[in-house]
């Protein structure tokens, strides 16, 4: 029996091994959490979920053994595995749901793994490493009937909850363009563009299994593990793929935009191995009750480049935010920073923007009876969630989540989109989402799935 049949095979019969006892412990008990991936992100995620009263972990995999130390500290006693397929075989029905926060080529496979045996997933951004396996995982979610949740954090944060409010309320009218951006320059992890120098694997490290489904190569030092992957295109999505589903989501999520119709890059360091060093592309969107015409523009600028000062009507010396969103509407513009509250502009028409803190020190002046003459920007700010206990909660039996993979799979397959034409420069690609074709672009086309070493296939 090959090793593929064999793990199906013990996963299966896991699965049936234990369920009356596993329903009667659970139901309006708690959840039983196997994590992928234990540090780094993966502890911020461990640490955050395993913060709910009702979680309780049951298992701990990561591939460098060297890199567990931290949540065993955090939840001692808690099982350990390197490989996932060993710890769900063995854990079978005796866990709920499982936390994926792996480099991004290894999140579909586990991420799929756990759904088809029934259990929720909480996954970090971007969902996948492929527009075809964010697909497949969305669907997946949707068959299985589990509660997902993607790790874009920030979606419940009060900064980006109080966009999507502006927005929807009609603050800055329709929406004409929407400009995104991020300061950073690609491919700045390792400077590189070629394969490093091959090194000694260090011990602790299982270099097979963090390949996974990715082209086999030599482990390097310092280039891959624990955090360069990002750059490379076998193993990361660069700077558009690890922030796109951040700072798109509040834009995604306040016009309630669908698949894009066509997307085209212009970008400098194309190559073979890693992701350009800057980018601008270009995605026109169908237009929805929010937007101003029949289709909408989105830019996306990253290495440096960032949409012109002047069309955020902002006041004279001012500047954009290192990283953020521009939103163009016909009564005015709203700037929304990375993590910080919207700003509504010109001042002439909506008044001084004021932060929370100033607008709560106002407000008990003027209950005092002082004045306060100035014209102020009409902001009601949100409260922020929990974003990683609003998933606990959902598998518990609560409410939905918000960024659950219904939401999230459209919004990375936009963004993966965006790698695509960042491979074809200068090429406009147009996108037939419901049949997951680039008709225009054989090459483009390739690129929307990914070949898989054998054992590691998804399908």
């Amino acid at each position: 029996m090959s090793t593929r049949r064999r793990f199906l095979t013990q996963m299966a019969l896991a699965t049936l091994a234990f369920p009356a006892v596993v329903r009667a412990r659970n139901l309006n008990s708690r959840l039983q959490v196997a994590s992928v991936g234990c540090d780094g992100k993966g502890y911020d995620d461990i640490k955050e979920i395993g913060s709910h009263p009702k979680v309780t972990y049951v298992g701990f995999c990561d591939v460098d053994s060297q890199r567990i130390a931290n949540a065993l500290q955090r939840f001692p006693g808690t099982p350990t595995f390197a490989d996932f397929r060993e710890m769900f075989g063995k854990l079978g029905a005796g866990f709920d749901a499982a936390v994926v926060s792996t480099p991004d080529h290894m999140h579909a496979l586990p991420a799929l793994q756990a759904m088809r045996l029934g259990k929720h997933v909480y996954l970090q951004k971007p969902l996948a490493h492929s527009v075809a396996e964010a697909r497949l995982l969305r669907l997946t979610a949707e068959r299985m009937g589990v509660r997902t949740q993607m790790g874009n954090q920030i979606h419940s944060h009060m900064a980006y909850r109080t966009a999507v409010k502006l927005i929807r309320s009609g603050a800055i009218g329709k929406v004409e363009a929407v400009h995104s951006w991020l300061s950073n320059e690609g491919n700045g992890y390792t400077k590189r563009t070629t394969l490093p120098n091959p090194g000694p694997v260090p011990a602790g490290l299982a270099w097979d299994l963090w390949l996974g489904g990715a082209p086999a190569r030599p482990y390097a030092p310092s280039v891959y593990h624990p955090f360069n992957w990002r750059d490379w295109i076998d193993f990361g999505n660069g700077t558009l793929g690890d922030f796109g589903c951040h700072l798109l989501d509040p834009v995604y999520n306040a016009l309630q935009l669908t698949a894009p119709l066509t997307v085209q890059a212009e970008c400098v360091g194309v190559n073979e191995q890693t992701w350009a060093k800057a980018e601008t592309v270009t995605f026109t969107f169908p237009g929805t009750a929010h937007t101003a015409g029949d289709t909408l523009p989105l830019t996306w600028y990253d290495g440096g480049r960032q949409p012109d000062l002047a069309l955020a009507r902002m006041p004279t010396g001012s500047k954009l935010p290192t990283n953020g969103s521009l939103f163009i509407g016909q009564k005015g513009t709203l700037v929304l920073p990375h993590v910080a509250p919207p700003l509504l502009f010109p001042e002439a028409t909506f008044g001084v923007n004021l932060s929370v803190s100033e607008q709560t020190r106002r407000a008990r002046r003027l209950a005092a009876g002082e004045k306060d003459v100035r014209k102020v920007a009409e902001i009601a700010f949100e409260e922020s969630r929990n974003h990683y206990h609003d998933w606990v909660d959902a598998a518990l039996g609560g409410p939905e989540t918000t960024a659950n993979f219904a939401y999230a799979g459209p919004l990375t397959e936009a963004v993966l989109l965006g790698t695509i034409a960042a491979r074809c420069p200068g090429e406009k690609l147009a996108w037939d989402a419901p049949n997951l074709r680039i008709p225009n672009h054989p090459r483009a086309q390739s690129l929307l799935s990914l070949q898989y070493r054998p054992g590691w296939e998804i399908s």
